[in-house]
């Protein structure tokens, strides 16, 4: 039993376990049979992880089951279908995202796994089915822009969902439109971004060779230091030292500060070079911080000696 997904940025075949999960594969069919998904975000895209959707509200918040829809609020969840067999081996895996409430609390909400063995996840969540066509959508999904709350700097959504195979009956006073054609959710609540049909400009567009090399040296600069705050070399990612001052990490525990003050002393004077040491044992915490007597010293330092080894160490 099957569904395709058409998504902004492809077509996705979704194949079903429906004896190992009749709720879970039922309610994703009668969804996507009254289109409840049509034009819905992907509203959280972790890389090399999962990307989750399945909420009309586009939060991550909302949603209910088809039960829900038929039967009343009282309804919205349905409990979990764990079977041990089946599991998170491969990329293109699809199960239910759990509500709040954690155990027994799908609706509508699923994820599907972006890379191989996210054995954690096994026997958390109800896996109903997997990607059997469209493997090169999940790798472009993989691949998108997105801020740190997952959210894709432009937008992709579900357009259409259309029902291969359905051996389920309709549940009494199941709704079902004459027209696959759908609309915006109205009650989407989240920030307008990009348009999934929009062209996004580049940025770089407007700018000069100089501009652009600057901007990207920058957000290189960015990205290193909420690097070096996520492995604890950084209190914080946007701590600023002096213009004249050098920070230098992932240094080898033997490398001395006359070591350091010898080879960046080329680029200028040097009033302080300093590596960073235990209080206690005296040990080297692998980095260090170089006074310049000129911030063009310390620029240059910086721009020539990035990545540069030093002592088995870059």
């Amino acid at each position: 039993m099957s569904v395709m997904l058409e998504t902004s940025l492809g077509m996705l075949t979704i194949d079903l376990h429906v004896k190992a999960c009749p709720n879970a594969c039922k309610n994703f069919l009668k969804l996507c049979k009254v289109k409840y998904y049509n034009n819905v975000l992907l509203f959280n895209v972790q890389r090399n992880f999962i990307v989750q959707t399945g909420d009309p509200t586009g939060t991550g918040k909302g949603g209910s089951s088809v039960y829900g829809l038929v039967y009343g609020p009282q309804a919205r969840y349905f409990e979990d279908e764990i079977t041990p067999s089946l599991r998170h081996t491969r990329m293109g895996v699809v199960g239910m995202s759990q509500g709040a409430g954690g155990k027994d609390s799908n609706g509508s909400q699923f994820y599907i796994t972006l890379k191989d063995d996210v054995d954690f996840l096994d026997n958390k969540h109800t896996i109903f089915g997997y990607v059997a066509e469209g493997e090169e959508v999940l790798r472009a999904l993989n691949e998108v822009y997105a801020d740190k709350d997952g959210r894709p700097l432009q937008d992709v959504r579900i357009k259409h969902t259309f029902v291969l195979d359905d051996p389920f009956d309709d549940p009494a006073g199941l709704e079902v439109p004459g027209s696959p054609v759908a609309v915006r959710p109205a009650e989407e609540r989240v920030p307008e971004r990009i348009r999934d049909d929009e062209d996004a400009a580049d940025p770089f567009d407007s700018m000069t060779t100089e501009e652009v090399d600057e901007a990207r040296r920058k957000e290189l600069a960015r990205s290193q230091a909420e690097t070096l705050e996520i492995l604890g070399d950084l209190p914080d990612a946007n701590v600023k030292p002096p213009e004249n001052i050098l920070f230098v990490c992932k240094l080898n525990a033997h490398t001395q500060d006359e070591d350091l003050e010898i080879i960046f002393s080329r680029f200028g004077e040097i009033k302080a070079c300093d590596v960073v040491r235990d209080f206690k044992t005296g040990d080297s915490l692998q980095y260090a911080f170089i006074e310049f007597a000129e911030e063009a010293s310390c620029e240059e330092a910086f721009l020539k000696m990035n990545n540069v080894i030093i002592d088995d160490r870059r």
